[in-house]
């Protein structure tokens, strides 16, 4: 039985499964309000004839990045306790998912390592889980994560040193095996975006309403409702919210995007608080044809620029790099 305040570190064990959240339809209600929080510009989701052209399904698609919200959202109840989120790896959305398809998500433990200990402060560990999200029934989505958590038992020495694994290098070819086989070319005519050119995106956009996102997506983690349970000043916000904005500011820039299909990986390279103003930028890494269009690889950094209480700027003239995603996205 996972109490109600955990589960901590040393209550967890390599191959348990934790209980799952409830079941969640994502309904036109739902795809508004994430709508109003991201912003982001893919057709698929917007319009309904764009979505049906597109993919010949009478129903719209759901926006990936909203699949990706609830599927992160209801596997914290490993991770209510969570300290940081240390990375997401290889997710692969297996199937598109449409609006009024509901969502439920599996947790299974998969590594365990404890964290170097230092006087002073409370013992923590890694926890590695294999996530699997599945739509109506059927797998959508697969992924590793890793939150670190506090130990229960700050006198106890778990021992566990279980090699949490790395991310490999990109394999293209095998994000487009899951492009769907959609009319591509309904979305306009191809984007030319040179192999390692780098693009910043002149819009810029600001951390509002955190809480709405978490509360929307099921989000447990104590850390993104409660400043006290957080080891800043203010109270951290869900690194799935600057995610979502990245991928509402790749939409822009890159011209008929029609899904995403992976992250190869998404580091959470510095703390995200409420009101800062993010910048992106894209660096193309890979592209390959994949089905009637192209599967393309492209890294995304966010950058974050904060002001202190009196309005002063606290992360310098050029910002603090908090974020660093590899995704793969379908478009002509």
């Amino acid at each position: 039985m996972i109490p109600l305040d955990g589960p901590f570190y040393d209550q967890l064990a390599v191959g348990q499964e934790l209980p799952r959240q409830p079941s969640v339809t994502i309904d036109d209600g739902v795809a508004a309000l994430y709508q109003s929080l991201l912003g982001e510009r893919l057709a698929t989701v917007l319009d309904d004839r764009m979505s049906r052209a597109v993919t010949s399904a009478e129903g719209r698609l759901a926006s990936p990045g909203l699949v990706m919200q609830f599927s992160i959202g209801q596997s914290t109840t490993v991770s209510r306790r969570a300290i940081a989120n240390l990375f997401y790896r290889d997710v692969h959305l297996l199937r598109p998912v449409m609006i009024d398809d509901s969502l439920e998500t599996s947790v299974t433990v998969a590594g365990l390592a404890d964290g170097s200990h230092q006087p002073g402060r409370a013992r923590r560990g890694k926890v590695l889980i294999d996530v699997v999200t599945y739509a109506n029934g059927e797998p959508a989505v697969v992924y590793q994560r890793c939150p670190m958590l506090p130990q229960l038992d700050d006198d106890a020495v778990p021992g566990h040193a279980d090699d949490l694994g790395t991310t490999g290098d990109l394999d293209l070819g095998s994000y487009a095996e899951l492009v769907p086989d959609w009319d591509l070319a309904a979305l306009g005519p191809p984007t030319d975006w040179p192999v390692n050119e780098t693009i910043t995106d002149p819009t810029r956009d600001v951390i509002a309403d955190a809480t709405t996102l978490v509360r929307l997506t099921h989000n447990l983690a104590m850390i993104h409702r409660d400043a006290e349970e957080s080891p800043y000043p203010q109270r951290l916000v869900y690194g799935g919210h600057v995610v979502g904005l990245a991928q509402a500011s790749l939409s822009r820039v890159l011209p008929g995007m029609a899904t995403v299909v992976g992250w190869h990986e998404c580091d959470h390279t510095g703390p995200a608080f409420e009101g800062d103003l993010l910048s992106f930028r894209h660096t193309l890494l890979d592209v390959t044809p994949a089905q009637g269009g192209r599967a393309f690889a492209v890294q995304v950094e966010g950058i974050a620029q904060r002001q202190d209480t009196e309005g002063l700027p606290t992360t310098g003239s050029d910002g603090t790099k908090i974020l660093d995603w590899t995704v793969i996205a379908a478009a002509p």
